[in-house]
């Protein structure tokens, strides 16, 4: 099983990625070994996922969500979190 997630950074900003352990994931970023951008905007929180079988369709459709803008990011977590924003 593959992911793609969102996180919500301590900025309020929001940074897209995949994984195959969203748990192990998340404890990497919040090390700040995960990701030069999220290093210095920790903590982060992961308020989005979407499950994949394939490694290619999760890097797909990481490349899908990165290209959209934050309100479009932000519809997206609303889809399936009503209130979360």
């Amino acid at each position: 099983m593959f992911f793609v997630y969102i996180l919500e950074c301590s900025d309020k900003s929001l940074y897209t990625g995949y994984t195959n352990s969203l748990e192990e994931r998340l404890k990497l970023h919040n090390s700040g070994k995960a990701s030069k951008y999220t290093r210095s905007r920790l903590p982060v929180e992961i308020i989005y996922f979407e499950e994949y079988d394939t490694k290619s369709e999760a890097m797909s459709r990481e490349c899908e969500i990165k290209a959209l803008n934050r309100p479009e990011k932000i519809n997206l977590i609303n889809s399936l979190k009503p209130g979360s924003f």
